[in-house]
Formats: structure tokens, C-alpha cells, sequence
């Protein structure tokens, strides 16, 4: 095993669900230090087919190709049910480009969970996804200071985005050194992915910076001061986070919350290029709206 990516076995805190094969937990425990090869070279996470895999992983992606749409799960204060508007994060998380019904897939979740002290079993289920939502959302330094009680101030410098990368009706804008690491993120994406580049509207900011003020009276007025939709505390006070425009569904906005809609834009090109590729650019994405990124180069 390579230097570069080690595991410390720990015990399991959860057991399996008992549907899947004991062969498949065995194979990757005996396999603990096995040599791990990150599929870094991929362009997108989760896309990739034919990922044959150990045919220990059979029964773990016969289980994730049910879960996908039918695991009940409440990650982000709603029912949902399944996790395929989640599978491309899950699939970065896991380092594997391989699609989420695949042997390849479990296999690479199974370290996953091996690492991260979860019964290696190599299927999606509540407990795992429970510890994914913690690390994705532990990536954004706006939710610790949330966690601890504070909310931010504004920022005092802000820059104004063109009409080309936002839009027209009102002036978007963010800090200044966001604004270009956007700029840097947005032209890679149209240097790399030809369907990016055919549409001038992808990736463009329709929400950057926000008044608190506006923003307070605005979920005042819709009742939902603390709900998913708007919050009293918002990320967008910080001049940090940005709504990028990924297409949506037919009949929806680009910021609905609606499954359909979310589950279409996780599938967009833009979307799974944003997953592979953004942290690079430095942007964490809030998964639960897969438009929402923020910036983590300055402190919120």
C-alpha cells in the first residue's frame, strides 16, 4: 500500500444491513491494506460505466441500485427518498468515477466507510450518509460559525459582476478575490467541457451578495425564516456564496428546491464538472441545492 493513502482500521460502529453478502464485509476487511488507486485522472465523478469490480461488491450494487430511489432518508430537514441527487457528491467522496450501480462503486465506498470507522459493506445507507452530509458540510467554514452561535457581519469591499456573468435585471456581487476565483473556475469549465461552452448562460451568478436587511424581511414575508428555502442567517451575507445557473427542469426555476428539479441539475454537465472540479478553484458545495457553491479562501 502506497504511502500516500493509508487506512487505520477502526471498529466498526455500525453493523451492515443483513441483506448484503458477509462475503463482500470480509473481502474488505482481509483487504484493509490492499494497495487504493484514486480515480483522479477521470473527468467526472460517478459517470463512469463498466466497473466490473470484485464480484465479492455483487450483492452491495444490486442494494445501491434499489436504495438510489427508494431509501428513505432525512438529511436536510425534509423527507427524501433515495439518494441519486446525492450520488455524484457521494461518488466524489468516495474517489471513484465509477456510476453508483456498480460493483466498482461499492467497492470504493467500502473503503470509504472502512476508513471512516463504518461497517464496509459497500452499500448507501442512513449511517453512511449520515457521515458524508457531516464531512460535506464540515467544508464550509459559514456552518462552523453558525454552529457556534455566530452569524456574520457583511463584508465592506465588494465587486460588481459584467451582465455577461450574471444577469440583467440587477447588479450581482461578491469580494473581489471570489469574484476571481470564479472567474478563474468558470473559464476551466468552458476550456473543458464543450456543452459549458455552448451555452453562454451555464455557470453564469443569478445571487452573490445579499443585503441582511433584504434578506431578513424577504423570509419574514414567506414565513420561512428557518427553513430551507431562506434563512434568517444567510450565507449570502458574506459575499462568498454564489447561485450558478445549471439549467433546470422543465417548468422550475434554477433555485427550486423541488427533487425534480434538483435531481436534474445533478445530472447536468456543469453540475458534475462543478463536483470534480471546484475545489480546485477553492468552492465547497451546499449539496442540498446543487446551484449553491461558496468560496472558502476568506473567512465568512
Amino acid at each position: 500500500m502506497s504511502g500516500s493513502h493509508r487506512f487505520i482500521r477502526q471498529a466498526p460502529r455500525k453493523r451492515g444491513p443483513g441483506l448484503l453478502s458477509a462475503v463482500a464485509v470480509l473481502a474488505v476487511a482481509v483487504a484493509g491494506c490492499a494497495s487504493f488507486e484514486l480515480s483522479e485522472g477521470a473527468t467526472l465523478f460517478g459517470d463512469q460505466t463498466g466497473c466490473g469490480g470484485h464480484r465479492a461488491f455483487g450483492p452491495a450494487a444490486e442494494a445501491n441500485a434499489a436504495s438510489l430511489t427508494s431509501l428513505p432518508l432525512t438529511p436536510f430537514g425534509r423527507p427524501e427518498l433515495g439518494w441519486a441527487i446525492y450520488a455524484p457528491a457521494i461518488a466524489r467522496e468516495a474517489h471513484t468515477a465509477c456510476a453508483a450501480d456498480t460493483r466498482g462503486f461499492a467497492y470504493a465506498l467500502a473503503r470509504w466507510q472502512f476508513s471512516h470507522g463504518l461497517s464496509p459493506h459497500g452499500a448507501v445507507d442512513p449511517d453512511t450518509f449520515a457521515a458524508m452530509k457531516d464531512a460535506w458540510q464540515a467544508r464550509r467554514p459559514f456552518v462552523a460559525l453558525r454552529k457556534a452561535g455566530i452569524c456574520p457581519e457583511s463584508p465592506t469591499r465588494l465587486a460588481d459582476l459584467t451582465p455577461d456573468e450574471s444577469r440583467l435585471d440587477k447588479v450581482v456581487q461578491l469580494r473581489p478575490r471570489a469574484l476571481k476565483a470564479l472567474r478563474r473556475m468558470v473559464a476551466a469549465a468552458r476550456r473543458e467541457v464543450p456543452e459549458i461552452a455552448a451555452d453562454p448562460q451555464q455557470l453564469t451568478v443569478f445571487s452573490g451578495y445579499r443585503d441582511p436587511a433584504e434578506d431578513a424581511a424577504r423570509c419574514a414575508a414567506e414565513l420561512n425564516c428557518a427553513g430551507l428555502v431562506r434563512a434568517e442567517c444567510s450565507s449570502h451575507r458574506t459575499g462568498l456564496a454564489v447561485d450558478l445557473v445549471l439549467g433546470a427542469a422543465p417548468g422550475f426555476t434554477d433555485d427550486s428546491s423541488d427533487d425534480a428539479n434538483r435531481l436534474y441539475q445533478s445530472r447536468t454537465p456543469a453540475y458534475r464538472w462543478l463536483v470534480a472540479n471546484a475545489r480546485r478553484f477553492g468552492f465547497i458545495n451546499y449539496v442540498f441545492e446543487p446551484w449553491h457553491w461558496e468560496w472558502t479562501g476568506e473567512r465568512p
